[in-house]
């Protein structure tokens, strides 16, 4: 019987010792596919934030061209100020808003080429871009000749709105330059190119100081001076990328000289230019209304004081989700070009976790800092109290506004642009605006009435951006991808 029993221990110990192996060899396995995984996590988070820290301050460098401009004007008189101030408002809303949402098409179209290896299409892309933003741009010089006659007939003093007319003048060779200059960072930054934009965008705000001081105090062109200035900064900046572009051994097989390719499909970028700009435009007017209604106000020095130190501040804060944007609008884009849909999700996840600290920690820092920062601005005790009011309210916008902002990107680098053009009509003009005049006007709540209504608005673009996202089918992004960039793949012709 001990014989026996011996005998069935020894015939049933291989058998043990088979399933314990199975059992280990599993979890090795699923301690290998959670180690896998992490480790593509961390190498997504390296490559964003190798694309986003660059691209975060080209546009803190690039926005500052305008401060700069306006902060020099300052030192002029208070009607120059004021004119300066108005009419670098007007060029945004007219100009530099539309042309930086056409030209974020090319997020998806030179993104998705690049991702497929068709390289030559990312110069083409440009090109046909460059080719529409500049007409474009003719008509909105017409308009920015007239600033004065409209500034007036909307209501604004008319020695404001004449100084304005004449600012707004001297800018229009900026606007042909920016719409080049959107296009050139586009090109560059679906390649993964960041550092000479930024290097770039360095050189140009440096040498923007210096022309700024020179044409404002010593050309006698005064407050003229420094819009002229911003028209040469832009212009230094495009000759510095468009140099990089020629001569730089990286763009040697995405630049391959001028096209008569470029000149064909217009529309293929059309059809995605428009519902961008549509995206960009909508939400960035809500805001500038959200200023003018503030002077509809009781006490509307106040509120228009206030209001405006709060869009300044947000608009600050608004570049480092705008680079987080643009990183994972990148990485989408390459990646279902490239038929890797999995990849392009993980994208997704990881921007929202990186978007999610980022605001948090900001949102903590202006809490804090709420009953001092008005002071950066103003000396008058009424206004720092009710800049630090408003300051709670602000961290909540900049938390969903940062949130809105990097699923845009992906969006972008999907292709989705003519659906959250739709979600930004009703968020905004649907439930924002209504929402700021019952609270501001109807329920008397003032200024802070008005940012809460926009914050309504970014809770409603943000869950539907959320739902897209979840419901999104990335393989069938992918090869969606893979149709656009083949349909507009044709043989190319330099032109000698």
């Amino acid at each position: 019987m001990e014989r026996a029993y011996d005998e069935d221990v020894m015939n049933t110990t291989p058998l043990i010792e088979s399933i314990v192996n199975k059992d280990a060899a599993a979890g090795a396995g699923a301690g290998a596919v959670s180690d896998g995984r992490k480790e593509r996590m961390m190498e997504e988070v390296k490559k964003q934030l190798w694309l986003a820290g660059p691209l975060i301050l080209v546009s803190v460098l690039q926005f500052c061209l305008q401060l700069i401009s306006v902060m020099f004007v300052g030192h002029l008189g208070e009607l120059s100020l004021s004119a300066a101030s108005m009419a670098t408002s007007f060029a945004s809303v007219t100009g530099f808003s539309l042309l930086m949402g056409m030209g974020s098409a090319l997020d998806t179209l030179c993104g998705q080429s690049y991702g497929a290896k068709q390289y030559h299409m990312l110069g083409i892309h440009m090109q046909r871009a460059m080719f529409v933003l500049l007409l474009v741009c003719m008509p909105l010089a017409v308009i920015w000749a007239n600033t004065a006659p409209i500034l007036s007939a909307l209501g604004q003093d008319v020695s404001i709105a004449t100084e304005a007319g004449k600012y707004a003048r001297f800018m229009i060779p900026s606007i042909f330059g920016y719409g080049i200059l959107q296009c050139q960072v586009r090109f560059l930054q679906t390649q993964n190119i960041v550092f000479p934009m930024m290097i770039s965008s360095g050189i140009t705000t440096c040498l923007h100081l210096l022309l700024c001081w020179t044409l404002v105090f010593k050309s006698g062109l005064g407050s003229r001076g420094a819009a002229v200035a911003n028209s040469i900064s832009y212009w230094i900046n495009v000759l510095l990328l468009s140099f990089y572009i020629k001569f730089s051994s990286s763009c040697t097989k995405t630049w391959t000289g001028f096209s008569k390719e470029a000149l064909q499909n217009v529309f293929t970028f059309i059809r995605l230019a428009i519902p961008s700009a549509v995206m960009v435009c909508l939400e960035a007017w809500s805001f500038e209304m959200m200023v003018l209604l503030s002077g509809l106000l009781p006490n509307p020095e106040l509120e228009t004081s206030v209001l405006s130190i709060c869009l300044n501040t947000s608009s600050t804060v608004w570049m480092i989700p705008f680079g987080l944007s643009c990183a994972v609008s990148t990485r989408v884009s390459n990646q279902l070009g490239a038929g890797h849909p999995r990849a392009a999700r993980l994208a997704v996840h990881v921007v929202l976790v990186m978007a999610i600290s980022e605001g948090i920690l900001v949102g903590a820092v202006l809490i804090l800092i709420r009953n001092i920062w008005g002071y950066a601005y103003s000396n008058e005790i009424e206004v720092v109290r009710y800049v630090g009011k408003m300051m709670p309210i602000l961290a909540i916008s900049n938390f969903m506004d940062g949130l809105q902002c990097v699923i845009s990107g992906s969006v972008r680098g999907c292709g989705y642009q003519k659906m959250g053009a739709y979600i930004n009509l009703g968020s905004y003009y649907l439930v924002g605006m209504p929402m700021a005049i019952l609270l501001a006007f109807i329920l008397h709540i003032g200024g802070e009435g008005l940012w809460l209504g926009i914050l309504c608005a970014l809770l409603v673009q943000v869950v539907c951006l959320f739902v897209i996202t979840l419901r999104t089918n990335w393989e069938g992004q992918a090869n969606k991808a893979k149709e656009r960039v083949y349909n507009s793949t044709i043989p190319v012709e330099i032109l000698s």
